[in-house]
């Protein structure tokens, strides 16, 4: 069955995550292109400032409190943006964390449950209530926010890189059933976008860019269609081949990579 790119009549587009980083200017950029976006996050105050920002656009943003890791909210957070401002047509999960490890420990199970909760079982706590919505129309479009970072091993990413490569996988098996159902499924895999999470890290960011360009570059792959919106594509083509390199080579490429950011950063 053949998939729709949704426009801003089919519907209303729900970013979640979208106090700030991301989802904020992702959100700001569909209204500038004339969507209605219901935006939500744990904080009404931050969502409210993201819906100001908006006045005067050709599209407007709406909050809606919302908590990922709570799946029975998530249900009733759609149904809720659903009765008041029409069928969801396009949702971006974006919502995300990065645990800053507390100990020297190069893992512990506190930061990677902490990952997982957010980045892969909320993921899945917001795709639950949007498809069983959009499946029941035949279309609808919606994007989940992963990372190159998901796409082989790093250091010093254990916890979130192991989170971002579940979301991947999740995201490439249910392609199927959105197919077959008439939904566009996407998965969006940025580099390093300069956010309040990118700020905590300590070492040199290749490729980095700002929020606005990283949300433009995303809001043209809801556009464009296809599967994957990954950016910037030198860094992404130079991990894409590191995938397919044989462990020893890849582990030692690696290490060199790894020691010349520690000593730029």
């Amino acid at each position: 069955m053949a998939t729709s790119r949704m426009k801003p009549q089919d519907g209303v587009a729900w970013v979640t995550g979208a106090s700030s980083g991301i989802g904020a200017a992702v959100a700001l950029e569909l209204a500038r292109r004339g969507w209605t976006v219901a935006v939500t996050a744990r904080r009404i105050d931050g969502l409210e400032a993201v819906a100001r920002q908006a006045e005067g656009l050709p599209g407007r943003i709406v909050a809606h409190t919302g908590d990922v890791t709570n799946a029975r909210g998530m249900r009733s957070t759609v149904e809720t943006i659903e009765a008041i401002h029409g069928p969801l047509a396009l949702a971006f999960l974006n919502a995300g964390i990065a645990p800053q490890s507390r100990t020297v420990e190069p893992v512990n199970g506190e930061n990677v449950a902490e990952a997982i909760s957010v980045n892969l079982v909320g993921v899945a706590n917001g795709l639950s209530p949007a498809l069983r919505s959009m499946m029941k129309r035949g279309r609808g479009q919606v994007a989940v926010n992963a990372s190159l970072v998901g796409y082989r091993g790093l250091p010093g990413a254990a916890a979130y890189g192991a989170s971002k490569a579940a979301a991947i996988h999740l995201c490439e098996s249910l392609r199927f059933d959105c197919e077959a159902a008439g939904v566009r499924l996407q998965v969006v895999n940025p580099g390093f976008i300069d956010t309040p999470m990118t700020r905590q890290n300590r070492f040199a960011m290749p490729f980095l860019m700002t929020v606005e360009e990283g949300a433009r570059r995303i809001v043209d792959g809801f556009e464009r269609g296809g599967f994957e919106i990954a950016f910037p594509r030198r860094l992404a083509w130079l991990l894409k081949i590191g995938r397919c390199l044989p462990y020893g080579a890849y582990f030692a490429l690696m290490s060199r990579v790894a020691q010349r950011t520690t000593k730029a950063g």
